[in-house]
Protein backbone atom coordinates (compact mmCIF):
# COMPACT_ATOMS: atom_id res chain seq x y z
CA UNK A 1 0.00 0.00 0.00
CA UNK A 2 1.15 3.52 -1.06
CA UNK A 3 2.49 5.76 1.80
CA UNK A 4 0.01 8.18 2.66
CA UNK A 5 1.41 11.17 4.33
CA UNK A 6 -0.59 13.99 5.72
CA UNK A 7 0.89 17.59 4.66
CA UNK A 8 -0.46 20.73 6.13
CA UNK A 9 2.95 23.49 5.85
CA UNK A 10 2.90 24.83 2.52
CA UNK A 11 6.82 25.52 3.49
CA UNK A 12 7.42 21.27 4.58
CA UNK A 13 11.09 20.77 3.20
CA UNK A 14 9.32 17.52 2.07
CA UNK A 15 7.41 19.35 -1.16
CA UNK A 16 10.48 21.00 -2.28
CA UNK A 17 10.29 19.12 -5.49
CA UNK A 18 6.67 21.25 -6.16
CA UNK A 19 7.81 24.83 -5.27
CA UNK A 20 6.83 27.76 -7.67
CA UNK A 21 6.54 25.53 -10.97
CA UNK A 22 5.56 28.59 -13.19
CA UNK A 23 9.01 30.16 -12.56
CA UNK A 24 10.79 28.73 -15.16
CA UNK A 25 14.10 30.07 -14.11
CA UNK A 26 13.71 28.51 -10.33
CA UNK A 27 12.65 25.07 -12.25
CA UNK A 28 15.28 24.42 -14.85
CA UNK A 29 17.84 25.25 -11.78
CA UNK A 30 15.87 22.77 -9.43
CA UNK A 31 14.96 20.12 -11.56
CA UNK A 32 18.16 20.11 -13.43
CA UNK A 33 20.13 19.73 -10.10
CA UNK A 34 17.84 17.02 -8.73
CA UNK A 35 17.55 15.20 -12.10
CA UNK A 36 13.72 15.56 -12.07
CA UNK A 37 10.98 16.48 -13.87
CA UNK A 38 7.05 16.91 -12.65
CA UNK A 39 4.02 15.18 -14.12
CA UNK A 40 0.26 17.10 -13.92
CA UNK A 41 -2.73 15.29 -14.09
CA UNK A 42 -3.74 11.63 -13.57
CA UNK A 43 -3.46 10.71 -17.47
CA UNK A 44 0.07 12.48 -17.64
CA UNK A 45 1.26 10.46 -14.10
CA UNK A 46 0.27 7.03 -15.53
CA UNK A 47 2.31 7.84 -18.77
CA UNK A 48 4.73 9.07 -17.38
CA UNK A 49 5.20 5.94 -15.05
CA UNK A 50 4.37 3.31 -17.68
CA UNK A 51 7.09 4.91 -19.84
CA UNK A 52 9.51 3.99 -16.92
CA UNK A 53 10.27 6.94 -15.17
CA UNK A 54 10.28 6.47 -11.45
CA UNK A 55 8.93 8.65 -8.81
CA UNK A 56 10.37 10.61 -6.61
CA UNK A 57 6.89 11.47 -4.66
CA UNK A 58 3.34 12.84 -5.51
CA UNK A 59 1.30 15.44 -3.95
CA UNK A 60 -2.20 15.20 -4.29
CA UNK A 61 -5.96 16.15 -2.99
CA UNK A 62 -7.39 13.67 -1.18
CA UNK A 63 -9.71 13.45 -3.94
CA UNK A 64 -7.24 12.17 -6.15
CA UNK A 65 -5.97 9.19 -4.13
CA UNK A 66 -8.27 6.71 -4.88
CA UNK A 67 -8.15 7.10 -8.83
CA UNK A 68 -4.70 6.95 -8.73
CA UNK A 69 -5.09 3.97 -5.92
CA UNK A 70 -3.84 0.99 -8.39
CA UNK A 71 -0.79 2.88 -9.41
CA UNK A 72 0.40 4.04 -6.14
CA UNK A 73 0.00 0.36 -4.74
CA UNK A 74 3.62 -1.22 -4.06
CA UNK A 75 5.18 1.89 -4.99
CA UNK A 76 8.43 3.31 -2.80
CA UNK A 77 7.87 6.74 -3.24
CA UNK A 78 5.62 8.91 -0.35
CA UNK A 79 2.37 10.34 -1.07
CA UNK A 80 2.12 13.60 0.48
CA UNK A 81 -2.09 14.24 0.98
CA UNK A 82 -2.98 18.09 1.48
CA UNK A 83 -5.98 20.04 0.83
CA UNK A 84 -5.85 22.79 -2.38
CA UNK A 85 -5.41 25.82 -0.43
CA UNK A 86 -1.99 23.77 0.96
CA UNK A 87 -1.03 22.05 -2.96
CA UNK A 88 -1.61 25.83 -4.67
CA UNK A 89 0.30 27.55 -1.89
CA UNK A 90 3.73 25.31 -2.89
CA UNK A 91 2.82 25.20 -6.65
CA UNK A 92 2.24 28.89 -6.94
CA UNK A 93 -1.50 28.43 -8.78
CA UNK A 94 -4.42 26.45 -8.47
CA UNK A 95 -3.56 23.00 -9.54
CA UNK A 96 -6.81 21.45 -11.05
CA UNK A 97 -6.44 18.20 -11.87
CA UNK A 98 -5.40 18.04 -7.97
CA UNK A 99 -2.47 15.61 -8.69
CA UNK A 100 1.41 16.39 -9.14
CA UNK A 101 4.33 13.47 -9.33
CA UNK A 102 8.07 14.14 -8.80
CA UNK A 103 9.68 11.82 -11.53
CA UNK A 104 13.17 11.15 -11.86
CA UNK A 105 14.89 11.37 -15.09
CA UNK A 106 16.37 9.01 -16.99
CA UNK A 107 19.78 9.21 -18.97
CA UNK A 108 18.94 10.38 -22.51
CA UNK A 109 19.44 7.95 -25.75
CA UNK A 110 21.63 9.63 -28.31
CA UNK A 111 20.71 10.64 -31.46
CA UNK A 112 21.40 7.46 -33.26
CA UNK A 113 20.01 5.07 -31.20
CA UNK A 114 16.71 7.28 -31.68
CA UNK A 115 17.05 7.27 -35.40
CA UNK A 116 17.65 3.84 -35.60
CA UNK A 117 14.49 2.09 -37.50
CA UNK A 118 12.78 5.44 -37.99
CA UNK A 119 11.51 6.61 -41.11
CA UNK A 120 9.89 9.91 -40.74
CA UNK A 121 11.52 12.28 -37.83
CA UNK A 122 11.12 16.10 -36.67
CA UNK A 123 14.38 17.88 -36.29
CA UNK A 124 13.49 21.23 -34.02
CA UNK A 125 16.09 23.79 -34.35
CA UNK A 126 15.96 26.35 -31.60
CA UNK A 127 12.44 26.68 -30.62
CA UNK A 128 12.33 27.90 -27.18
CA UNK A 129 8.61 27.90 -26.11
CA UNK A 130 7.75 24.94 -23.90
CA UNK A 131 4.26 24.96 -24.99
CA UNK A 132 5.45 25.15 -28.91
CA UNK A 133 7.54 21.95 -28.00
CA UNK A 134 4.50 20.15 -26.30
CA UNK A 135 2.39 20.76 -28.92
CA UNK A 136 4.50 19.52 -31.84
CA UNK A 137 5.05 16.61 -30.18
CA UNK A 138 1.73 16.12 -29.65
CA UNK A 139 1.20 16.34 -33.75
CA UNK A 140 4.28 14.28 -34.17
CA UNK A 141 3.11 11.67 -31.86
CA UNK A 142 -0.93 11.94 -33.25
CA UNK A 143 0.25 11.26 -36.90
CA UNK A 144 2.51 8.97 -37.01
CA UNK A 145 6.06 10.20 -36.76
CA UNK A 146 9.10 8.23 -35.68
CA UNK A 147 11.04 10.62 -33.76
CA UNK A 148 11.86 13.76 -32.83
CA UNK A 149 15.77 15.25 -32.43
CA UNK A 150 16.46 18.73 -30.70
CA UNK A 151 18.71 21.09 -31.34
CA UNK A 152 21.20 21.80 -28.21
CA UNK A 153 19.19 24.63 -27.59
CA UNK A 154 15.32 23.67 -27.94
CA UNK A 155 13.15 23.56 -24.83
CA UNK A 156 13.18 20.84 -22.21
CA UNK A 157 9.96 18.48 -23.78
CA UNK A 158 10.34 17.60 -19.59
CA UNK A 159 9.56 21.02 -18.60
CA UNK A 160 5.55 20.73 -16.95
CA UNK A 161 4.78 22.98 -19.78
CA UNK A 162 5.76 20.99 -22.70
CA UNK A 163 4.22 17.54 -20.86
CA UNK A 164 0.92 19.38 -20.33
CA UNK A 165 0.54 20.84 -23.54
CA UNK A 166 1.48 17.49 -25.09
CA UNK A 167 -1.63 15.38 -22.89
CA UNK A 168 1.82 12.83 -22.39
CA UNK A 169 3.05 12.58 -25.78
CA UNK A 170 6.25 13.46 -24.65
CA UNK A 171 6.28 10.23 -23.71
CA UNK A 172 5.22 8.64 -26.46
CA UNK A 173 7.31 9.51 -29.13
CA UNK A 174 11.47 8.98 -28.84
CA UNK A 175 13.88 11.87 -28.97
CA UNK A 176 17.10 13.24 -28.44
CA UNK A 177 19.34 16.03 -28.23
CA UNK A 178 22.20 17.10 -30.50
CA UNK A 179 25.37 17.48 -28.45
CA UNK A 180 26.04 19.71 -31.12
CA UNK A 181 24.43 22.61 -33.85
CA UNK A 182 27.56 23.18 -35.81
CA UNK A 183 27.71 19.58 -37.22
CA UNK A 184 24.64 18.30 -35.79
CA UNK A 185 22.88 17.21 -39.28
CA UNK A 186 25.41 15.01 -40.11
CA UNK A 187 24.71 12.51 -38.04
CA UNK A 188 20.89 12.04 -39.92
CA UNK A 189 22.78 12.55 -43.23
CA UNK A 190 24.84 9.77 -42.45
CA UNK A 191 21.70 7.86 -41.29
CA UNK A 192 20.49 8.09 -44.86
CA UNK A 193 17.36 10.46 -43.99
CA UNK A 194 16.61 13.43 -47.07
CA UNK A 195 17.36 16.28 -44.89
CA UNK A 196 13.80 18.75 -45.72
CA UNK A 197 13.64 22.65 -44.35
CA UNK A 198 10.24 23.97 -44.11
CA UNK A 199 10.07 27.62 -44.88
CA UNK A 200 8.10 30.36 -45.62
CA UNK A 201 9.41 31.32 -48.64
CA UNK A 202 6.82 30.53 -51.33
CA UNK A 203 9.70 29.94 -53.88
CA UNK A 204 10.28 26.59 -52.25
CA UNK A 205 9.38 23.01 -53.33
CA UNK A 206 5.39 22.62 -52.07
CA UNK A 207 5.40 20.18 -49.65
CA UNK A 208 3.26 17.34 -50.86
CA UNK A 209 5.82 17.95 -54.12
CA UNK A 210 8.88 17.32 -51.93
CA UNK A 211 11.04 14.11 -53.01
CA UNK A 212 10.40 11.80 -50.19
CA UNK A 213 12.87 9.10 -50.11
CA UNK A 214 13.37 5.93 -48.31
CA UNK A 215 13.84 7.92 -44.35
CA UNK A 216 13.03 11.98 -44.01
CA UNK A 217 14.01 14.33 -41.66
CA UNK A 218 12.14 17.48 -41.52
CA UNK A 219 13.91 20.35 -40.61
CA UNK A 220 11.53 23.45 -37.70
CA UNK A 221 12.95 26.56 -37.43
CA UNK A 222 12.33 28.88 -34.04
CA UNK A 223 9.79 30.53 -33.64
CA UNK A 224 10.52 33.95 -34.79
CA UNK A 225 13.61 33.71 -36.92
CA UNK A 226 12.56 30.40 -38.44
CA UNK A 227 15.69 28.10 -39.82
CA UNK A 228 19.16 29.19 -39.29
CA UNK A 229 20.90 29.84 -43.04
CA UNK A 230 23.44 26.96 -42.08
CA UNK A 231 20.60 24.32 -42.14
CA UNK A 232 18.90 25.85 -44.91
CA UNK A 233 22.13 25.34 -46.72
CA UNK A 234 22.36 22.06 -45.32
CA UNK A 235 19.55 20.62 -46.65
CA UNK A 236 18.42 18.24 -49.56
CA UNK A 237 15.71 20.91 -50.42
CA UNK A 238 13.42 23.79 -48.87
CA UNK A 239 10.26 23.33 -49.18
CA UNK A 240 6.99 25.09 -48.02
CA UNK A 241 3.67 24.88 -47.27
CA UNK A 242 1.74 26.86 -50.32
CA UNK A 243 -0.48 29.88 -48.92
CA UNK A 244 -3.27 30.80 -50.99
CA UNK A 245 -2.99 34.23 -53.11
CA UNK A 246 -5.81 35.82 -50.83
CA UNK A 247 -3.84 35.42 -48.22
CA UNK A 248 -0.43 36.30 -49.63
CA UNK A 249 -2.07 39.60 -50.88
CA UNK A 250 -3.29 40.32 -47.36
CA UNK A 251 0.29 39.77 -46.11
CA UNK A 252 -0.75 36.90 -44.42
CA UNK A 253 2.57 34.93 -45.79
CA UNK A 254 3.12 31.64 -43.23
CA UNK A 255 1.62 29.93 -40.66
CA UNK A 256 2.72 29.64 -36.59
CA UNK A 257 5.38 27.13 -35.60
CA UNK A 258 2.64 25.04 -34.60
CA UNK A 259 0.18 24.93 -37.36
CA UNK A 260 2.95 24.19 -39.94
CA UNK A 261 4.06 21.18 -37.56
CA UNK A 262 0.87 19.70 -37.78
CA UNK A 263 0.47 19.50 -41.91
CA UNK A 264 3.57 19.58 -42.34
CA UNK A 265 3.30 16.01 -39.74
CA UNK A 266 -0.09 15.00 -42.02
CA UNK A 267 2.22 15.13 -45.16
CA UNK A 268 5.43 13.53 -43.99
CA UNK A 269 3.98 10.67 -42.84
CA UNK A 270 1.70 9.83 -46.07
CA UNK A 271 4.91 10.34 -48.18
Amino acid sequence: MARLVPVTDPADPRLADYVSLRDVNLRKSLEAEHGLFIAEGEKVIRRAARTGFPPRSFLMAERRVAPLADLLDGLDAPVYVADDATVEAVAGFPVHRGALASMRRLPPPPVPEVLAGARRVLVLEDLVDHANVGAIFRCAAALGVDAVVLSPRCADPLYRRSIKVSMGAVFAVPYARMTGWHDGLAVLRDAGFTLLALTPDQAAVPLDEAPAGERVALLLGSEGDGLTSRWLAEADAPVCIPMSAGAMANGVDSLNVVAAAAIACHALTRS
